[in-house]
């Protein structure tokens, strides 16, 4: 069956919000207590969005008796450590993972010297604090033995740019699928002059240090379409990835899911059909809407079979930058056969 046939419809008052906060990401799994916790990024909802978050997020837990939510607010896990860590300023972009009896929680980081802006200062767009802060993004995973902690955090990034490459500026987005075998292949965006672009890199356990698996992107598609916020599953020894469709060409909808599979995790396909959500959400209600976004897509697997889709979402007319609010949202998927 298809994911976008797979699609159910999405609890008015499930996922996960907060009032006074953007919230966006948002990643769950059932821990060892049989509840579900959910790791979303969140931060003061004065500021601007787009400006705020490369200061000023940080990732939280929260937790629910149901998938569907709603979640409530447990606490700050990967909050500010001080500018001299890498990821010491800034959190954003968690997905959660179990490897072996480890729970496993991959982010971005980012620091910078210095005060942070106020929101009259991130008002009139970005400041040399912010590009400081973005332009030190790397990807990072923390380590803990329980959903609720300790949390080990690194001491250096997992996953670094590289200098001169496709890849040498920013590496976010990440989306770690933790093989049948131990190993860990782990997808990551981007950026360069002509878009977005996915990358591939393997570990081969916990705590070896990830290798570029291509040396090039592993997601290209026909003109000028790309695509980010991939998240990746093994599947009866295949892969398979949604992920976010930038400009519309490659689903047929802006900002939609895209769906496609990999026999080696390397060279894709586009599923049949390739679309695999809409930003047009129906509610458990009966309502529907036209949501301004549906980001970051991450699965909640339950013994191999994905059940539900998280998303980072919001209201307006489209886009991150028109959202008046902000949330994590939850939609079921019917199960195959």
């Amino acid at each position: 069956m298809a994911m976008i046939e797979r699609i159910l419809p999405s609890p008015v008052n499930g996922g996960f919000r907060m009032e006074n906060y953007w919230v966006w990401c948002g990643s769950a799994i059932r821990g060892e207590d049989g509840r579900f916790h959910l790791f979303a990024a969140r931060w003061p909802k004065h500021l601007p969005f787009f400006e705020g978050y490369q200061v000023y997020s940080e990732v939280v837990r929260a937790s629910s008796d149901t998938p569907e939510g709603p979640y409530q607010f447990e606490e700050v896990v990967l909050p500010d450590r001080g500018a001299e860590f890498w990821d010491g300023r800034m959190t954003h972009n968690p997905t959660i993972h179990r490897c072996g009896d480890k729970y496993v929680l991959f982010y971005i980081g980012a620091t910078f010297e210095g005060e942070k802006p106020t929101a009259e200062e991130l008002a009139d767009g970005a400041t040399a604090v912010t590009r400081a802060s973005y332009s030190s993004i790397r990807i990072g995973m923390a380590v803990a033995d329980s959903v609720r902690g300790p949390w080990a955090r690194p001491d250096a990034p997992c996953l670094r740019t590289r200098p001169g490459k496709w890849d040498g500026s920013v590496v976010t987005n990440p989306a770690p699928c933790v093989l049948d075998d131990g190993r860990i292949l782990m997808y990551y965006r981007a950026n360069t002059p002509n878009g977005l672009r996915i990358g591939a890199t393997m570990a081969e356990e916990l705590g070896a240090p990830f290798e570029r698996i291509s040396d090039d992107p592993v997601l290209q598609f026909e003109g000028d379409d790309f695509v980010e916020d991939p998240y990746v599953w093994q599947v009866d020894g295949h892969f398979e990835l949604v992920a976010k469709d930038i400009k519309g060409g490659i689903c047929g909808e802006v900002h939609a899911g895209i769906h496609a599979r990999s026999d080696d995790g390397v060279h894709w396909e586009l599923c049949d059909p390739p679309k695999a959500y809409s930003r047009r959400i129906l509610w458990d209600d009966g309502s529907t809407t036209a949501q301004g976004c549906v980001e970051r897509p991450q699965l909640l697997i339950e013994d191999g079979v994905p059940t539900h889709i998280f998303a980072a979402t919001g209201d307006g007319p489209g886009g991150f930058r028109s959202c008046e609010n902000t949330w994590n949202m939850v939609i079921p998927l019917r199960r195959e056969g």
